[in-house]
């Protein structure tokens, strides 16, 4: 019985030992076979949008600063219900561009046609619509002499510091580029101007404005501004007044531009409507030139000085790619007034009405403005492909 019993207990403690060694883990032995990396999770690559409007002349006549005095009771100046119409579309842009026609400051007392000199109540009014980009190289820029370049420079140095004011450029300083940041885009803004009605650059003016005859200077511009920016703006003040054609001049300049490195140029001063383009260039996407967006707020007298338009578009850059411009709508407006040019205002055509154009202050001299007017004249001056 002894032997058996020991029989039965090594036995048992055999089959111990065997269940040890199978629960066990095996030991890993290091491989020799390739390890396949992991393919990386496809991402995109990060972009940056900019909602950007541009808007053509904003002139200030005497009818309009003595209007909005008249609102006020202290002598001061109201221009908000000027623009009260087509204020909320900027809020819905990103960056917002406009053609500042007049001298801006409160150090010289206001004046009109011929020498303009505008409140600045202006340019509150319209730095708090939202513009920041405020163009100042036009056919008036000389009007006050060399005070009224320093008064409005002082003017706008002294508005909050995300307002950039260029085309009045300082002496000494021609090779210095605007630029103004936005969303992760850099702006380059440029501005020219054809001419400045006969008056000669003043004497002991701390600042001028770059003519379009010189070219030399508008290249060199433009090629450093390339260098230096996602997207270039170019404003231009050219062309014909009250003509809807743009000249060869304007198109010969437009085209060189826009090789030159100019992605979008916006037109100003003819106070009418002129059409717009897409401008090829090589090692790029076409660049945008608008030949005259027309007179924004005025009082002037003819039917289709009325008239003008605010561009609109989007700039889009994915990763290091070059900078695309999309979504380019134009949207026609209507300076209106009543008679003898009272209650000056603006309206975006969409929400003008026939019974406001058959009221407007133009039909005492010209009865035939009326409403299908006003689109006959948008609709043969602007491309099919950038009305909404």
């Amino acid at each position: 019985m002894k032997l058996k019993q020991i029989a039965l207990i090594f036995v048992g403690l055999a089959l111990l030992c065997s269940c040890s060694v199978i629960q066990a883990p095996a030991k890993e032995q290091p491989s020799t076979a390739p390890v396949a990396t992991p393919a990386p999770t496809p991402t995109s690559a990060p972009s940056s949008t900019v909602r950007f409007s541009a808007t053509g002349d904003d002139l200030i006549h005497g009818q309009l600063y003595l209007q909005a005095q008249q609102r006020t009771t202290d002598g001061s100046y109201d221009f908000a219900p000027l623009y009260e119409h087509v204020a909320p579309f900027y809020s819905q842009q990103d960056l917002n561009f406009i053609n500042q026609e007049t001298n801006v400051n409160d150090e010289i007392p206001p004046s009109s046609y011929p020498l303009f000199s505008s409140p600045g109540a202006v340019g509150k009014t319209i730095y708090d619509m939202g513009f920041r980009l405020i163009g100042m190289s036009n056919n008036h820029s000389y009007d006050l002499g060399a005070n009224g370049i320093a008064a409005t420079k002082r003017f706008w140095a002294a508005m909050p510091a995300d307002v950039l004011t260029f085309g009045l450029v300082e002496n000494g300083k021609e090779d210095e580029i605007p630029v103004y940041d936005k969303n992760g885009l850099r702006f380059a803004c440029l501005a020219y101007t054809q001419y400045t009605n006969g008056l000669p650059t003043p004497q002991d003016a701390i600042a001028h404005v770059i003519y379009t005859s010189d070219t030399e200077t508008i290249e060199r511009q433009i090629k450093e501004a390339r260098a230096l920016a996602d997207v270039v703006l170019v404003s231009v003040h050219w062309g014909n007044e009250d003509s809807h054609t743009a000249t060869d001049e304007q198109r010969a300049l437009a085209q060189q531009m826009a090789d030159w490195g100019a992605d979008l140029i916006i037109g100003t001063h003819p106070h009418v409507l002129q059409g717009a383009e897409w401008l090829q260039r090589e090692g790029r996407s076409p660049a945008l030139v608008a030949y005259s967006l027309g007179n924004f707020v005025s009082a002037q007298s003819r039917p289709d000085e009325m008239i003008g338009a605010v561009l609109s578009c989007t700039f889009t850059k994915q990763g290091d790619q070059n900078v695309e411009i999309g979504n380019v709508q134009f949207h026609p407006t209507v300076t209106h007034y009543g008679y003898n040019y009272s209650n000056v205002t603006v309206y975006f055509l969409k929400d003008y009405t026939a019974e406001l154009a058959q009221q407007h202050g133009v039909c005492t001299d010209y009865p035939y403005f009326n409403y299908d007017y006003i689109e006959s004249v948008v609709k043969e001056n602007i491309p099919a492909e950038f009305l909404p």
